[in-house]
């Protein structure tokens, strides 16, 4: 009898996590495993790329109603798990290249994410 309770709470559980995980985890454009933060939207036709002698240059805005303190957190917690290296306040560092997020503005936040080589 306490299987067969068990059974809904079980399938209950399964679409909470399916609906909770559907959305596609979406990137910026030009930004290999830099993840676009849910609740920022990317800036359309804002993304500057080329690569130069020493590397690639990627630039690109997103905006949204998201605070600063929450996608600081989130990049935080996010970008170390892709292989980026936390060096300063929302700046990191991986396979030579360095990645510098800035913030403009509080409602909506302005994002910009600014790719370059590593010139240590």
């Amino acid at each position: 009898m306490h299987s067969l309770m068990r059974i809904p709470i079980f399938i209950a559980g399964l679409l909470l996590l399916t609906l909770t995980t559907g959305r596609a985890e979406q990137f910026l454009t030009g930004f290999e495993d830099v993840p676009l933060m849910p609740g920022i939207e990317p800036v359309v036709g804002s993304d500057v790329m080329f690569d130069s002698p020493v590397g690639r240059i990627v630039e690109a805005y997103a905006t949204g109603t998201v605070t600063s303190k929450a996608l600081r957190s989130y990049y935080r917690a996010a970008l170390p798990q892709l292989g980026w290296t936390l060096t300063g306040p929302l700046k990191f560092s991986r396979e030579g290249e360095r990645l510098t997020i800035d913030l403009y503005g509080q409602s909506p936040l302005t994002v910009r994410f600014a790719l370059r080589p590593a010139m240590d």
